[in-house]
């Protein structure tokens, strides 16, 4: 029997900002009996305890907010029986939710996942898909299982990435696409028509969660491959190289090139700097070159690479990120 949307009790959790569209549209369409997100933790430079943008929320709003440090203690499976929802809804929750707790709600578990499942399974989908160079990606809304991003799917949506895209600005947008995909299947759950499409085992990929030594650049990789490297590791954890005696650079921003930028004598080591100009610092790689065009030096600002080169004395022929030099983020 299909049940009035805003009568339907809803248990959400979600702890980073992608969460914030899909707790919004479930805010203003269901009633949320609770939300549940991370403990707030250190993070940044200072290392000052922060809530995640999930809970910053809830208490802004005045939603019934939980931040347990797991779900498996019976009394924390007792707490969620004893909310009564009829539907869990979770995205970007950030931990396996426990057979115990999906158990309860009569109507299910819902999860939105950033990919198009069953590819890219786990914790950073959409940092991978640019990272492999893919020129889409999507949402898919699974009826949830104990385990990972294993579940039937009920809806599912493609999105084009944009070739310049970085994950931050993709995020954002998969973010909304999620929110829209999860009220729909929302209602088809509560009108009892949602369907229930096994995921291909055969063909499912996973990815891990990301780390900063992820954002390494290995100059010896082809120019694309770099490129799309610093895409997918902006906002975090940022590409980086060395340079000697220079320290730690961030890059925030660069593109392919062809390999006859600089003298035709300049050296092609992967690394090498082959030119230096108002664009943007130009290096060989292991296939192709670079045009280095954000950075940012370690303790600085974000800037346009030729006002780094210009200022920071950068000259075509040294090497960035060579063997031996230290490559590890502060």
């Amino acid at each position: 029997m299909s049940r009035p949307l805003a009568d339907l009790r809803v248990l959400f959790l979600g702890s980073p900002a992608f969460a914030l569209p899909s707790l919004r549209a479930l805010e203003a369409t269901t009633t949320l009996v609770a939300v549940i997100s991370q403990p707030d933790r250190p993070a940044g430079r200072g290392r000052r305890v922060a809530a995640p943008a999930v809970a910053r929320y809830a208490r802004e709003r005045g939603l019934s907010l939980w931040q347990p440090a797991g779900l498996r203690a019976p009394a924390a499976i007792q707490r969620i029986a004893e909310l009564a929802p009829d539907l869990l809804v979770t995205v970007a929750y950030g931990r396996i939710i426990p057979a115990e707790v999906l158990a309860i709600p009569p109507l299910g578990a819902l999860n939105a996942h950033p990919s198009l499942l069953p590819a890219y399974r786990g914790a950073s989908p959409i940092q991978q898909a640019i990272a492999d160079g893919q020129s889409e990606t999507g949402v898919t809304i699974i009826f949830q299982t104990a385990a990972l991003d294993a579940g039937d799917i009920i809806l599912q949506r493609r999105e084009a990435i944009d070739p310049e895209e970085n994950s931050g600005q993709l995020e954002a947008r998969l973010a909304e696409m999620a929110a829209e995909l999860m009220v729909d299947a929302v209602r088809l759950v509560a009108a009892g028509k949602a369907p229930r499409r096994p995921q291909d085992e055969a063909a499912a990929t996973y990815v891990g969660k990301l780390t900063k030594e992820d954002g390494r650049v290995d100059w010896s990789q082809p120019a694309r491959v770099i490129a799309n490297l610093v895409r997918a590791m902006d906002p975090w954890p940022s590409a980086y190289t060395t340079r000697s005696g220079g320290g730690l650079l961030k890059i925030w921003r660069a593109r392919p090139t062809g390999m006859d930028a600089g003298p035709a004598a300049q050296p092609r080591e992967p690394g090498t700097v082959l030119s230096v100009s108002d664009e943007g610092i130009v290096l060989a790689t292991g296939e192709g070159a670079l045009t280095v065009l954000e950075v940012q030096p370690e303790g600085g600002r974000r800037m346009d690479a030729g006002a780094y080169g210009r200022g920071h004395r950068v000259r075509a022929g040294e090497r960035w990120g060579a063997p031996g030099e230290a490559q590890t983020l502060c």
